[in-house]
């Protein structure tokens, strides 16, 4: 019992580590999965407004480009002066152009020398020279086709945005350089465009050159800024030009981004989308803690009530603990009642014992007796002892302390070898009669409180007859039971195997009805204080209900009571065989050394003195102590040890138990009359010979003892 209640506050420890550590692991698990599908999400984010980005920049640079290839048609083959004479005309149709287009500031036509021929800006133009604009030498010496310069500031007397030219050449007829069509394209124009459409936190996009210039950037950065071609993102461009997908601290402020690049069509420019990883892991932890609102308080939930349920379960198997203790304390009182009815009657019987031995011991030390009376003598003295011996072994048996240890056994036998105790018990002055059954009544209980309970009953009925009077013992197969077990066999009348039926009937004073009711009751009684504790049909009761069966009681006042014990009857072939004793002769000691260890010294040598004349060889010490020191010296000098169990210091179980540890091989034989160690915990394994023996039955023993020695060291004889 004691085992499931380990094992289930064992289980309840385990669920309360597990409500805690499974839902942690699939939080864990969980969280992982839902870390990679937010980074995946993202990405596919990141890759729909790059391709959004491209889209528009592929748009705006194609516009611009058929924009610049009009205009050079319009001015082709024109002289300088041609386009002089027609300025007027030609800014109105440049600034129509850069009014049509939001992401233009301006249009321009230069001169070989880089003047301004016109503009959409003024009109005449100033007379200044831009043949230091990227946009305008880049075109000097070949033709390279569109030409996207980097991000400049307006030159006096012209203001307004930052702005970065696309350009295109003019060439006469030859091939030579005539000068430069340029339009200026504002970066804010991408900016808020990009602002627009990323309006998710950390959201990032820059355009620029192939050679790391930036043209455009959201966030907007204060100043221009160059990549390094080396640097990250030129290594990783490098890598796969066209387009690709990387996580990276952007350089101009060093966070780190999820960054998508594509460059757009045949231009010298890509564009880039991305989102901070800061933001994606804020998206993650936002997912993660909605599950963590319901989550934590369903676990926070179920721990407590597995804590709750593991300190319920403690405290009710403390309870249940402390009901076992009263349990056996009340069993323990009932059998100390039982037991204290029993001193008495064995007391009376121990002195009848004793003076037979007296007696018979003074005869035999009178001169010139015959042979025929000294057998006589020596035959009572042992007749004596041997009814002492089997009187305190069933008062040791009777006063043990245990549980409940269910055995099959006939209760017609058992109730023939309890006749001695029973007339011991009652006294002389009680009539006892037994009227048992020919075939075996078997039943499946606890004989030890059986007895107790026979002996309970047995002591109830003789208070009744103050003394003096007649109980009859009956045991039979029981035809009907009380109301209580008819429900177990669906009716009165029983089939086999049924129940055995236990009555004690007296021919006392009777029970009053009005008190039939409470006499199983603990400590109710109708006797004087003093002369009954009320325990002792609480112990038939208990026994009754603990062993499957019932107790009941018919009386009438001034006729007498019958106390009827009701057991579950077993099968015949369920009563384990039995071994019939086996006796022998003495066995001569042909020189075998024993070591004789026992505290009482007159049993000592009385041990010596037998096994000596049987031919052992004998040495005797008075405590385990010296009989270990006597072993450790010289181990081989032993066939075999004897020694008495109960001893002050070290006990022969101790002394048995010390060889064993010490690998001393000499086997050894434990005595004793009653220890309570073996009575609780058996003999560990040893050899063991009860109080009172003969020479006889220990000369066997020894004998057995010494020879499996030798046969396990190979010299068997």
């Amino acid at each position: 019992m004691q085992g499931v209640q380990r094992n289930s506050l064992r289980l309840l420890r385990w669920m309360m580590a597990a409500s805690l550590a499974l839902p942690i692991a699939l939080f864990a698990i969980a969280s992982t999965i839902s870390y990679h599908s937010t980074l995946d999400i993202a990405d596919r984010e990141v890759e729909r407004t790059l391709d959004v980005a491209h889209e528009h920049a592929l748009k705006v640079f194609e516009t611009i480009d058929r924009s610049l290839a009009e205009l050079n048609e319009v001015v082709r083959d024109l002289p300088d002066d041609v386009i002089r004479s027609r300025e007027g005309a030609l800014h109105k149709r440049l600034k129509q152009l850069a009014d049509a287009l939001p992401q233009l500031k301006s249009a321009w036509v230069f001169d070989a020398n880089g003047k301004s021929l016109v503009n959409s800006l003024v009109s005449p133009p100033p007379a200044l020279s831009f043949a230091d604009r990227d946009y305008f030498y880049a075109h000097v010496d070949q033709s390279i086709g569109t030409f996207i310069g980097a991000s400049l500031t307006p030159r006096p007397p012209y203001q307004g945005a930052r702005f970065f030219g696309v350009s295109r050449r003019r060439e006469s007829e030859d091939g030579s350089f005539t000068g430069v069509i340029q339009a200026s394209v504002l970066p804010e124009y991408f900016e808020n465009f990009y602002a627009r459409i990323g309006t998710d936190p950390g959201s990032f996009f820059a355009m620029g050159r192939s050679d790391g210039v930036l043209l455009a950037h959201f966030p907007r950065l204060d100043c221009d800024f160059r990549l390094d071609p080396n640097g990250p993102v030129g290594r990783a461009i490098a890598t796969h030009p066209d387009h690709g997908l990387m996580t990276i601290a952007w350089p101009s402020d060093g966070i780190e981004r999820r960054i998508g690049y594509r460059r757009v069509a045949e231009y010298p420019i890509y564009v880039s989308a991305g989102l901070e990883t800061s933001a994606i892991r804020s998206r993650w932890l936002t997912t993660i803690s909605q599950h963590l609102v319901f989550g934590a308080p369903a676990t926070a939930l179920l721990f407590v009530l597995l804590a709750f349920a593991f300190r319920r379960t403690q405290h009710l198997q403390l309870e249940a603990a402390r009901r076992r203790e009263a349990e056996e304390a009340l069993k323990h009182s009932q059998r100390l009642e039982a037991l204290g009815q029993l001193t008495g009657g064995v007391a009376h019987d121990f002195n009848n014992l004793l003076t037979v031995i007296r007696a018979s011991v003074d005869l035999l030390n009178r001169p010139q007796i015959s042979e025929e009376r000294r057998q006589r003598y020596i035959t009572a003295i042992a007749e004596a002892v041997a009814r002492a011996a089997k009187l305190t072994s069933q008062l040791l048996a009777f006063a043990r302390r245990q549980t409940l240890k269910p055995e099959v056994f006939d209760v017609g036998d058992r109730m023939q070898s309890l006749r001695d105790m029973l007339s011991t018990l009652l006294g002389p002055a009680i009539e006892i009669v037994m009227q048992l059954p020919a075939e075996p009544c078997l039943v499946n209980a606890d004989a030890g409180q059986f007895e107790t309970a026979l002996i309970n009953m047995a002591t109830n009925a003789r208070d009744a007859m103050q003394g003096k009077g007649r109980i009859v013992f009956t045991v039979h197969a029981a035809t009907s039971v009380p109301d209580t077990l008819a429900h177990l066999s669906g009716s009165q009348t029983l089939k086999n195997p049924g129940y055995v039926c236990i009555a004690v009937s007296d021919s006392g004073i009777g029970i009053p009805a009005n008190q039939i009711g409470r006499i199983f009751e603990p400590f109710f009684t109708t006797k004087q204080v003093g002369q009954g504790t009320g325990l002792g049909l609480s112990q038939v009761f208990g026994f009754a209900r603990q062993s499957g069966g019932e107790v009941t009681v018919m009386s009438e006042v001034g006729q007498g009571s019958t106390f009827s014990l009701y057991l579950p009857r077993v099968p015949a072939h369920l009563l384990p065989r039995s071994q019939a004793p086996t006796t022998a002769p003495a066995v001569a000691g042909s020189g075998m050394s024993v070591l004789v260890v026992e505290d009482n010294i007159e049993l000592g040598n009385f041990a010596a003195d037998g096994l000596t004349e049987l031919g052992y060889s004998i040495t005797l010490v008075d405590n385990a102590t010296d009989a270990l020191t006597e072993l450790v010296a010289d181990p081989d000098r032993f066939d075999v040890v004897f020694s008495d169990v109960v001893m002050p210091g070290m006990t022969g179980l101790d002394l048995a138990q010390a060889m064993r540890d010490r690998c001393i091989s000499v086997p050894i034989v434990l005595t004793t009359g009653y220890s309570h160690t073996l009575s609780q915990d058996g003999v560990a394994g040893f050899e063991l010979v009860q109080k009172p023996y003969s020479i006889e039955e220990l000369s066997r023993v020894l004998h057995q003892a010494a020879r499996l020695k030798r046969v396990r060291n190979g010299a068997a004889e």
